[in-house]
This record gives C-alpha cells, structure tokens and sequence, in this order.
C-alpha cells in the first residue's frame, strides 16, 4: 500500500500542532531536519520534534539533512520519532547508526542525494528499514522533480527485490499529482509531498487523493 507523508517544510512553522492535525489520515508526519552546514537552509531541531511528537498521533519521519548525523541521529528517537533517515554522505559509520537507531525503537533510513548512487550500499540494505531517493537538490521545499532520477528508484528497487528485504523504498522532492505516478510505476511506496498537500484548499483530501493515484499506477505496473 501506499503511504503518504506531508512535509511539515511546506507547513505553517508557527501552527505545526494544527496543520499535523490537518493532514488528518496521512500515514506519517516529514519533518526535514536541516543544519545550514550540509545543507543551506537552517529548520527545526530536537526541541520542536519532541513538542510536536505530543501533540499529534500521526507518527513522524525525521530527515536528517545535517552533518554529523552518527551524533545527532539518536536525540530525535528519544525526542518521539518514529523513523530517522540519515544521509549517506554524512554518516561515518552508517551500518552502526542504523543500528542504534532501531536499537531505540525506530526505524532507519539511508537517504542518497541525486548524485550518489545505490550500487556502493547494497550491502546495507539488510541493515535498514527504507531508503530515501532524493528527487531534487536536498535543502529547500518547492523544488522541481528531477526525472533523470526514475532510473535510480528502479534499481534500488531490483536491489531491495533481489534480496528479498521488507525494505519502503521513499522519494523526497516535487512529488505532485503530476509526478507521484511516474514514482510509483518505478518501485516507491512512500511519497513525501509538501506544497501537493499544504498548497492544496483541503490537505486531508490531497493525502487521500495522492495514495489513490499511487496505488493505481503501481497496479498498472505490476498487472495487477
């Protein structure tokens, strides 16, 4: 099945409690952690992660888009998320990051910029719980869709296949009703969208209409 993950990047950073609430049915909470180092843009940190982890059901994805994740990383289990995602350029000792953090109670993620390729972590896969392809440019919301980046999604999911993991493969990125097709027919099933949802008159219904075309296209796909 599908799932649909609002980005809080493209949210009302002054009322997070209140659009969390109003993406009512999405299946996790983005929430895009950046540190103006390895990305240029500065978000939200620890404290705010653990404030809004009370103050919605809805689980939360961290993107950790930061430096340093093997220190970092940890603190937002403990702040309440539910799954952490660090970049595979940053990490030093991903294997051991990821497992601390399911050794906490999350789920690990390996995010990979569009330059860096899959084949180089193949070995990780059994460490992990998704993969995140990065569909543009980490760093700021709003962004096109990078389209020479469906190859990409494919392989990693032949890899994922291959070894026969429960692995989620996630994209992040100009994910919109014009897009999240193409995604989906390539082998993700879990879709961050931001200004798709946020930007939307009603964003609960946005959520709900995004999974329905992911879902229909992966069916074309699979003949099924």
């Amino acid at each position: 099945m599908a799932q649909i993950n609002p980005s809080l990047l493209s949210a009302d950073f002054a009322r997070l409690a209140e659009e969390a609430e109003a993406v009512r049915g999405a299946d996790w909470l983005h929430v895009d952690v950046m540190d103006n180092h390895f990305v240029p843009n500065l978000t939200l940190g620890v404290p705010v992660v653990e404030a809004l982890a009370k103050a919605t059901d809805i689980p939360l994805d961290c993107h950790l888009m930061i430096e340093e994740p093997d220190r970092w990383a940890p603190a937002f289990v403990e702040a309440g998320a539910g799954s952490v995602t660090f970049h595979a350029e940053a990490a030093a000792a991903p294997v051991r990051l990821a497992r601390e953090i399911r050794a906490k109670g999350a789920r690990a993620s390996l995010a990979l910029r569009p330059a860096t390729p899959i084949e180089p972590y193949e070995d990780l896969l059994p460490e992990l719980d998704m993969v995140l392809i990065m569909t543009v440019e980490p760093g700021f919301g709003g962004q096109a869709f990078l389209d020479i980046m469906l190859p990409k999604i494919r392989r990693t999911r032949q890899l994922i296949e291959r070894h026969g993991l429960p692995l989620w493969l996630q994209v992040d990125g100009g994910v919109s009703a014009t897009t999240i097709e193409r995604c989906a027919e390539a082998g993700a099933d879990v879709f961050v969208a931001g200004s798709a949802v946020y930007g939307a008159d009603d964003p609960a219904a946005a959520v709900g209409a995004l999974r329905r075309q992911a879902e229909e296209a992966a069916a074309r796909a699979t003949g099924g």
